[in-house]
């Protein structure tokens, strides 16, 4: 199982998305009170880090309806 992801529960408890490397079946587990924050904040912000697309392609004006804002 490798971890690949956080999600907040509607209670606010964390939890890491696990996926299977053998068969991609995905598992949540809380997360424990011996996790390490910083193994934690860095799986947290894998996706800004590693964006699923390609950031420098992505017109912030086009997509805002050309003001440039969200």
């Amino acid at each position: 199982m490798e971890p690949i992801a956080l999600e907040v529960r509607r209670d606010g408890e964390w939890a890491i998305v696990h996926r299977c490397s053998g068969c991609g079946t995905l598992r949540t587990n809380r997360i424990a009170g011996d996790d390490q924050v910083m193994a934690l904040l860095a799986l947290a912000l894998r996706p800004i880090a590693y964006p699923a697309f390609p950031l420098d392609d992505f017109d912030v004006r086009r997509a805002s309806g050309g003001n440039g804002g969200w």
